[in-house]
């Protein structure tokens, strides 16, 4: 496609005038190098951030004595004005003004005048992108941080109406030990107040002013960043400059936090899955929360626990993506970092949905407690416990875990259950086995020596 003409007949305003950066450019880029370079179809989500930054800028400014107070009011009321719009959805957004700073400042200018110019003074859009996306990494971790607490709440809600309630344990899928499905729920909550601590760590890496770090070596305006700091709601401020511009570790860190939770949730819905199958028969998804199939009328597809699983992918491939962006890098600021905000948004906004998904699930789920429990009773779950009870005995672990390794095959031999054998049975294989034996291979006195201070 050829460049567009910027001098002689016909030829469109100065390129000055067509861009934030046009003063030494005889050309601007053609229609597909705009479209290539440009960040505001996706940016623009960072308008409520880059309106409030430049409120706090504008204020700062004012108070420095570089606007007046009249130009102060004038930004101000533009910048509120915009906002209006842009909660109305009205705001017109325009592809040729690259990216959302641009966007917002144009409309400025065009709102007020040649004062809705002054408000960039002292600030570069380097400084000021980084702004936003702290801004924006501290609002979605806030939400992020009170979805987790709401599906805990929901967890731990589940697993007090089910206290009682004994299922099988597993290791490597096999039958392993009982335990109460109330511990099972448990082990997911702690897993996502452990997520949760991970989003407040990022959290807490956003939490730091960089506006005033300029391109990136700072201003010769007298600019305030103390005031900046204070306006903004942030920790402390940024003291180097070209890390202030260049870093996005605290992107990465939620990014981070957001691929190890959705992998706990991935985790819980493989569970409830597999539980929902005819093979187990431990749950039934409810009918707001599943599918059927388009051929097959009996069916109930549990395929939003499954799109959970699925998207655990595209979470992971987010964080990987600016990994690899951010990993060749040399300072200050590169265009490469443009990349940053789709990841973001994508994970944030996946993971905030797959909350959401699983604490409905969560909320409906019917727990068949009696199929759980008959399921107890099978596997041989209580052999680790025969064992305790011979080093009770004065025999060591490993000699009694062979003894009861031969019990159990006696009893697959034999097709009989633990709890099927008498006391003799079991003094004829070991003469240290007494007739208190029989309470030690009960499911519910085995649950509940393991539960002693719950």
């Amino acid at each position: 496609m050829a460049k567009k003409k910027t001098t002689g007949p016909g030829a469109p305003e100065s390129v000055a005038a067509q861009t934030p950066w046009g003063g030494r450019f005889e050309e601007v880029p053609d229609e597909i190098m705009q479209q290539f370079g440009a960040s505001l179809p996706f940016d623009q989500r960072l308008c409520d951030e880059d309106i409030f930054g430049s409120l706090a800028h504008a204020a700062m400014l004012a108070s420095q004595g570089i606007l007046t107070e009249d130009e102060f009011q004038l930004i101000e009321d533009g910048l509120q004005s915009i906002q209006v719009d842009i909660d109305e959805g009205v705001f017109a957004w325009d592809i040729t003004d690259e990216d959302v700073h641009m966007a917002i400042e144009s409309a400025l200018v065009g709102r007020i005048g040649e004062v809705g110019k002054k408000l960039h003074t002292g600030r570069s859009r380097n400084d000021q992108v980084a702004t936003d996306l702290r801004l924006a990494v501290k609002a979605a971790t806030e939400i992020l941080v009170i979805l987790i607490d709401g599906l805990c709440a929901v967890l731990e809600q589940r697993a007090a109406e089910h206290k009682d309630v004994i299922m099988p344990g597993y290791t490597h899928m096999q039958k392993a030990q009982p335990v109460l499905l109330a511990d099972h729920l448990g082990a997911y909550v702690a897993m996502l107040q452990r997520d949760a601590l991970r989003m407040e760590l990022a959290y807490d890496a956003a939490d730091m002013n960089v506006l005033g770090s300029g391109a990136l070596a700072g201003t010769s305006h007298p600019i305030d960043r103390d005031l900046t700091t204070e306006l903004l709601g942030f920790r402390e401020v940024g003291e180097n400059t070209l890390d202030g511009v260049s870093d996005r570790d605290f992107v990465l860190d939620l990014l981070y936090a957001c691929s190890v939770c959705q992998m706990h949730l991935s985790r819980l819905s493989e569970e409830l899955i597999l539980w929902s199958t005819e093979e187990f028969g431990f749950v039934t998804f409810s009918d707001a929360t599943s599918t059927g199939s388009s051929i097959m009328p009996q069916k109930k597809n549990p395929d939003f626990a499954e799109l959970i699983r699925g998207k655990t992918g595209r979470v992971y491939g987010n964080l990987l993506a600016l990994l690899t962006t951010m990993k060749g890098l040399p300072l200050a600021y590169n265009k490469d970092m443009q990349e940053d905000k789709e990841p973001f948004f994508d994970s944030v906004d996946t993971v905030l949905d797959s909350l959401n998904v699983m604490l409905s699930i969560m909320e409906s789920i019917t727990f068949h407690t009696d199929i759980m429990r008959k399921a107890a009773g099978g596997g041989f779950m209580v052999a680790t416990d025969l064992a305790d009870y011979l080093v009770g005995k004065g025999m060591a672990f490993r000699d009694a875990h062979e003894v009861v390794g031969k019990l159990v095959l006696k009893c697959e031999r034999e097709g009989k259950t633990l709890q099927q054998l008498g006391a003799k049975d079991y003094a004829k294989i070991c003469d240290l086995f007494e007739p208190d034996v029989l309470d030690w291979v009960d499911i519910e006195k085995s649950v509940a020596r393991r539960h002693r201070d719950a």
